[in-house]
């Protein structure tokens, strides 16, 4: 049964990375302001900090 919550922890992680490169590429394209894309980030995955960061969207 531990196999379960771990394909759950894994599609969790690949849903959040879709939707992160969804969020930059939109701020890249200049369709979305950079701090709407940071402020989404944020509550989106715990990492935001780093991103935002490497981005340049700060």
């Amino acid at each position: 049964m531990a196999g379960i919550e771990r394909v759950r922890e894994i599609r969790r992680l690949r849903t959040r990375r879709k939707k992160t490169a969804k969020l930059i590429a939109r701020a890249k394209a200049g369709t979305m302001e950079k701090a709407e894309v940071a402020r989404k980030l944020r509550r989106l995955t715990p990492g935001a900090d780093i991103i935002i960061a490497r981005e340049g969207l700060a």
